[in-house]
C-alpha cells in the first residue's frame, strides 16, 4: 500500500483568508460570462495579508497563527495582543474558531474521498489518504500530486503533500518536506534523517532525547528497546513502530449525507453583488463536496443572516442533479439577484439536505459541439433563475395533426422526456403563430407543397387545408395554408422558418 499525506499548515488562517480575498476588483472580473483564470496570476494571499488570528480569554488575547506577512511584522504566535499592537501596524485580526478548522478539515476530507474510499483524519493537522489503489484510475504518483496540488489550490488551502509506505511515516516526513515520494527500501532512511523535534513525538519525551545528545530520529532507533522501554512510556515504542510500519487502524472518514456552508461576514453587505464572491467560494466548496460523493445537488437554500431580522432564505432549485460549480454559482447567482433582502447580510449559508446521485450527461465520443456553446442544460436552468419559473416553460409534443394542437406550452418544465415527432414527417416552422393571419408579404415563388392537413371532425375543431413553403419578396420562408382544394386565392400565414 502506498500512502499521501496531506499536511494543512495553516488550516484555520486559510479559512479565514478565503471569506477576504479578490473580493474587490476580482469580483468584477468573475461576474463576466468568460472563464475564471485569475488564480493563476494572483500572488499567494498568505504573503500580501498580514493577518493574525487571537484566542484566549478578553483579558488576555495572544496570538494563535500569523500568516506570512504578519511574521515578517515580527508577529510571532503565542505573542499577546498588546505586545503585538506596540510592535508593529497594520495588521488585521480575526477570532480563532476551532470549529472553523474543523469544518474545512471535514470539507477537504469529503473532497479526497473523490479519490480514495480510505481517507482518515486521525493525525493531527493532516489528512491521509491511500492513494496505490488509485493510480491505476488518476495516472502514476507525479501526474496524481499535480491534481492534488491543483485542486488544493483552487479551493484556497496552503498544503504539503507527502506519499510513503504507511500513513504515520508520511506524516512526520511532512514536518520537514514537501512533495516527497519514497517506497519501502528508502523508508528507514528518510525517517532517521529527521529532526528529534519533528519526529512527531510529545515535547517533553523529544527534549528528553535532546538532552541525552539524540538529535536524529536514526540514533533513537539504534537504542536498545528494553531501556526505551524503561525511561518513557509505552506509547513512545508504539509511535516509533507504527514510522516503521507497524500496523496500525485508523478510522475511516465517511462524507454526510448532506452539506452545510457558512461564511460570516466582517460588516453588513447591502448589495448583492458584494455577496457573489463568497457565493462563488460556497458553491465551490459544494460542487468539491459534491465531487467526493460522486454525487450531485438538485435542491438547496441560501440563508441570509441579518443582524436584528430572521434569516431569510433564497430557494435554488434544478430539474435534474448537477455538480459543476459554475454552474450552481450561476443558478444561485441568478437567483439571489431576483431576490428582495429584507436587511444587510451578516452571514451566508448555503444548506443542501439532499443529495441524490448523479448520472453525467452522454456525450458523443465525436460529439462537433463548438467548446465555446453552453450545454442544454446549463442554458435551460440559466433562463429559470434570471426570467423566473413561470417564464420558462417545456413544449410536449401530442399526437395531433393540426399544428395548433401539436406543441403546448401548457406543461411544466420538468425533467421528464415527452415523445418526438416523426422524423419522416414534412418540417415544421420553428415559429409557429398563436392564430393563423393573412400574409400580407407578397409571394415570390412555391418551395414545397401542398401538404393536406384534414383533422378534428370528432372535437367539433375540424380542420381541411393545404399548406405550402413559400417564400416572400423579402426573402423569408413561410409556412402558409389555402383552403383544402383551392388552387388560388389569399394565403393564411401560420408559421415563420429560421
Amino acid at each position: 500500500m502506498r500512502w499521501a499525506c496531506l499536511l494543512l499548515p495553516q488550516l484555520a488562517v486559510d479559512g479565514v483568508l478565503r471569506r477576504q480575498v479578490r473580493a474587490g476588483t476580482q469580483e468584477a472580473k468573475r461576474q463576466s460570462d468568460t472563464p475564471d483564470t485569475s488564480d493563476a496570476s494572483q500572488p499567494d494571499p498568505a504573503q500580501t495579508i498580514a493577518l493574525a488570528l487571537l484566542t484566549g480569554p478578553a483579558q488576555r488575547r495572544v496570538l494563535h497563527a500569523v500568516t506570512p506577512a504578519a511574521r515578517a511584522l515580527g508577529l510571532r504566535p503565542g505573542l499577546s495582543l498588546a505586545a503585538a499592537q506596540a510592535l508593529a501596524t497594520g495588521f488585521v485580526t480575526a477570532q480563532y474558531d476551532p470549529d472553523d478548522a474543523r469544518r474545512w478539515r471535514e470539507l477537504l476530507a469529503a473532497w479526497a474521498y473523490g479519490f480514495s474510499s480510505q481517507v482518515s483524519l486521525d493525525l493531527p493537522h493532516a489528512i491521509v489518504l491511500e492513494v496505490g489503489h488509485s493510480l491505476q484510475l488518476f495516472g502514476p504518483w507525479p501526474r496524481f500530486q499535480a491534481r492534488l496540488r491543483e485542486e488544493l489550490r483552487a479551493l484556497g488551502f496552503r498544503h504539503r503533500i507527502v506519499a510513503a509506505p504507511n500513513p504515520h511515516a508520511a506524516r512526520v516526513l511532512a514536518n520537514v518536506h514537501d512533495g516527497l515520494a519514497i517506497g519501502e527500501n528508502a523508508l528507514d532512511n528518510a525517517l532517521g534523517q529527521l529532526p528529534i523535534e519533528r519526529a512527531g513525538l510529545p515535547r517533553e519525551v523529544a527534549l528528553a532525547f535532546s538532552r541525552m545528545g539524540l538529535h536524529k530520529l536514526r540514533q533513537v532507533f539504534a537504542l536498545p528497546r528494553d531501556t526505551v522501554a524503561r525511561r518513557f512510556p509505552p506509547t513512545v515504542l508504539q509511535h516509533l513502530d507504527r514510522l516503521r510500519g507497524e500496523d496500525a487502524p485508523l478510522t475511516w472518514f465517511q462524507p454526510p449525507d448532506a452539506f452545510e456552508g457558512r461564511m460570516e461576514f466582517d460588516h453588513e453587505i447591502e448589495s448583492s453583488q458584494a455577496l457573489l464572491f463568497p457565493l462563488r467560494r460556497l458553491t465551490a466548496d459544494l460542487a468539491a463536496f459534491l465531487a467526493g460523493r460522486d454525487g450531485g445537488v438538485q435542491r438547496f437554500t441560501l440563508v441570509l443572516e441579518h443582524e436584528f431580522l430572521a434569516p431569510s432564505e433564497v430557494s435554488v432549485g434544478l430539474l435534474a442533479p448537477e455538480r459543476q460549480a459554475s454552474m450552481l454559482f450561476e443558478l444561485a447567482r441568478g437567483r439571489l439577484e431576483q431576490a428582495q433582502v429584507p436587511a444587510p447580510v451578516r452571514g451566508l449559508r448555503l444548506l443542501a439536505p439532499e443529495l441524490p446521485a448523479f448520472v453525467p450527461a452522454e456525450r458523443d465520443l465525436f460529439d462537433a459541439r463548438p467548446q465555446q456553446a453552453i450545454p442544454w442544460t446549463q442554458l435551460r436552468e440559466r433562463l429559470r433563475a434570471r426570467l423566473g419559473d413561470d417564464a420558462v416553460h417545456s413544449l410536449p409534443w401530442h399526437h395531433d395533426h393540426r399544428p395548433e394542437r401539436t406543441l403546448s406550452t401548457d406543461g411544466a418544465m420538468t425533467a421528464r422526456k415527452f415523445p418526438s415527432p416523426d422524423p419522416a414527417a414534412p418540417p415544421r416552422p420553428g415559429w409557429l403563430l398563436p392564430h393563423p393571419m393573412p400574409l400580407r408579404e407578397p409571394v415570390r415563388r412555391v418551395i414545397a407543397g401542398p401538404e393536406r392537413i384534414e383533422s378534428g371532425w370528432w372535437d367539433d375543431a375540424d380542420v381541411r387545408r393545404d399548406y405550402y413553403l413559400v417564400e416572400t419578396a423579402q426573402g423569408q420562408r413561410a409556412w402558409a395554408f389555402r383552403i383544402a382544394g383551392e388552387a388560388s386565392g389569399p394565403f393564411m400565414l401560420h408559421g415563420w422558418f429560421a
